[in-house]
């Protein structure tokens, strides 16, 4: 029997001895994660059986199709980034303790890598990590850091040698979010949402066994969080018809009957809807690297197509609500309890507003091909005049 056949047989069996709509989502899960059936690619005994990553999406098809809540929306960081970062450089501790409540849900992540002083120059970050025993105390500033105020775990990236330069000096880590020490401030948005956050560390501890991967080989482990981050934004709406693009659909058939669509409106749409479904296909492939594998540059043509894209789709959909496009029932504050909304809201207008957003988080659309640029066309790198220059010894402005 081939893998794939084997897969189903266990699927299949799994579903039959844990009905979806009478088995609570958490046991679900838990016992899906028991089974290997939450990461296939992951080691066995981690909510993995050892097979081939391209069998993922495969298994995540099959869950979806018996009426599974798809729950990447709800713990983003933690199921498209942390677990990945995890199983790759974790030790069998560390994957024993995060891997599993990340899987159920009663763990959600953030992530903490950007900073106010650093832009999208991740490796210029500021965040001191310094040694104290058998611990770190934490000093910084980390900024748009998606489900903070909901978050148990982080993931860190810090600095712990100023002297080496700025990608060598860096370690990572997982932050206990609850730890004292660790302040969050809500970032109120376009519309009014405040699912982003400021987080301000103050001699935060972490303790030694938290720390994930070597000392100084934080810009290594960043770079399989960075590229599972690509694939995991870019996965949403990973069935045909699904997300902005299964909106426009329903927006363009309301448009019709209202005598507000016409040809320019249809045209727009079916070239989207084609757009949409290259980006979706490409995404399946750079998903299909999940696991075991870091993904190559695919995982940026996927993020880079869907920050455009769903700008695109979303604009769309509120010039087919003519006049009331441009009206909103108000911008209060609100803050998301578990989902982030980067894949959007339910008011069309507010998830155009959002989009807008897109074009930066997870890396911005200029990063982006430069990334295609260079490791995909071959092309010159930009300059970059303080690669071997000590961290301390870079202008800051």
């Amino acid at each position: 029997m081939s893998d794939r056949a084997t897969v189903q047989k266990l699927v299949e069996d799994f579903l039959a001895e844990h009905p979806v709509h009478s088995t609570p989502d958490l046991d679900l899960r838990a016992a899906r994660f028991d089974a290997g059936l939450a990461f296939v690619a992951f080691d066995k005994g981690f909510g993995g059986l050892g097979l081939d990553s391209s069998l993922h999406p495969l298994v995540e098809q099959l869950f979806l199709d018996a009426g599974c809540e798809d729950w990447m929306a709800r713990n983003v960081i933690g199921l498209g980034m942390a677990a990945q970062t995890v199983h790759t450089h974790g030790t069998d501790e560390q994957r024993a303790k995060y891997l599993k409540p990340l899987f159920t849900g009663e763990e959600i992540w953030c992530q903490l890598f950007s900073e106010p002083g650093a832009g999208s120059d991740l490796a210029a970050l500021a965040t001191r990590a310094v040694p104290d025993g058998e611990r770190y105390l934490v000093n910084g500033q980390k900024i748009w850091t998606s489900l903070a105020h909901v978050a148990r775990r982080g993931l860190l990236v810090a600095r712990t040698d100023p002297a080496l330069p700025k990608h060598r000096g860096l370690t990572y880590f997982v932050l206990d979010m609850t730890a004292p020490g660790v302040e969050v401030r809500p970032l109120r948005q376009l519309t009014g949402q405040a699912e982003f956050n400021e987080v301000y560390l103050t001699d935060a501890v972490v303790p030694v066994e938290d720390q994930l991967g070597a000392v100084g080989a934080g810009w290594r482990v960043a770079m399989t969080t960075l590229m599972n981050e690509r694939v995991a934004i870019g996965r949403r709406g990973s069935r045909r018809g699904d997300g902005a693009i299964g909106a426009a659909v329903r927006e363009f058939t309301d448009a019709a009957a209202a005598g507000r669509a016409d040809a320019g409106s249809r045209d727009r749409l079916l070239r989207l809807w084609t757009k949409a479904e290259a980006a979706r296909l490409t995404n399946v492939r750079a998903a299909a690297q999940t696991g075991t594998k870091v993904p190559g540059p695919e995982g940026s043509i996927a993020k880079l197509a869907n920050a455009e894209l769903n700008k695109a789709i979303l604009e769309l959909c509120v010039d087919l609500r003519g006049e009331q496009g441009m009206l909103i029932d108000g911008y209060a504050e609100t803050r998301p309890d578990r989902s982030s909304g980067a894949g959007g809201s339910a008011d069309i207008r507010k998830a155009w507003l959002r989009s807008l957003a897109n074009s930066i988080e997870g890396g911005t659309s200029e990063v982006m091909r430069n990334i295609l640029g260079e490791r995909v066309l071959g092309l010159p790198g930009e300059p970059r005049v303080d690669r071997d220059l000590a961290w301390k010894d870079i202008p800051r402005s």
